[in-house]
């Protein structure tokens, strides 16, 4: 079966991680992709999450995909139950999930069963483009990818980190978009499972 679950604020919505783990908690392996995070300044949010798989009792192996070749890749990632991609600058990261293979890698492990958490960074890359990641909060392309296109492992965009300032941003760029476009507050959470799609967390879905 594949699973998916795309967050805002990842651990902000641990009660609905705890829900699709296949064993408890203390028998999960849970492959940490930290690479979005390694050219932001605040790693509070970084850390917070790992103090949160650690009270959870993880089995926690934090990896960083830049520099690694598609073989060392899988074999790092040999065995673990959740892949669990953290946020930061998502131009960043698309640029070396493209270069180290984890592109192909990442839909070969989801395609077997491996569950796929994204974070922001790590939600927007799961996506056909990462185009949402130009909107609110903007992401800065430091990287100057010119090919925005995503994973593909899901049929939408995400908008993360949802606020009511961000209103008239949305509305403004969701309208010149192809694809339909979910918006999530840091208490949400998309859920896949197979092709069925449930938004889970606090709060009612944001239309705009």
């Amino acid at each position: 079966m594949k699973t998916i679950l795309l967050t805002s604020a990842g651990m902000d919505v641990k009660e609905e991680i705890l829900k699709i783990l296949p064993k408890p908690a203390n028998q999960i392996k849970l492959a940490h992709i930290t690479t979005a995070s390694k050219v932001e300044d605040d790693l509070s949010y970084l850390e917070k999450d790992n103090r949160e798989m650690s009270k959870l009792g993880l089995q926690v192996d934090e990896i960083d995909i830049e520099g690694k070749n598609e073989p060392e890749l899988r074999k790092l990632l040999k065995n673990k139950d959740i892949i669990y991609i953290q946020g930061g600058n998502t131009f960043y990261l698309l640029k070396y999930v493209r270069e180290s293979g984890f592109d192909k890698i990442i839909k070969d492990l989801t395609d077997k069963g491996v569950i796929y958490i994204g974070v922001s960074a790590g939600s927007y890359i799961a996506c056909p483009t990462i185009e949402a990641a130009n909107w609110k909060p903007q992401d800065i392309n430091i990287v100057g990818l010119t090919d925005l296109t995503g994973l593909n492992l899901v049929p939408f965009l995400i908008s993360a980190h949802y606020k009511s300032e961000y209103k008239e941003i949305l509305k403004r760029e969701i309208s010149t978009t192809k694809y339909p476009v979910k918006i999530l507050t840091d208490e949400q959470a998309i859920l896949i499972t197979n092709n069925e799609i449930t938004l889970v967390g606090k709060g009612k879905e944001i239309k705009i």
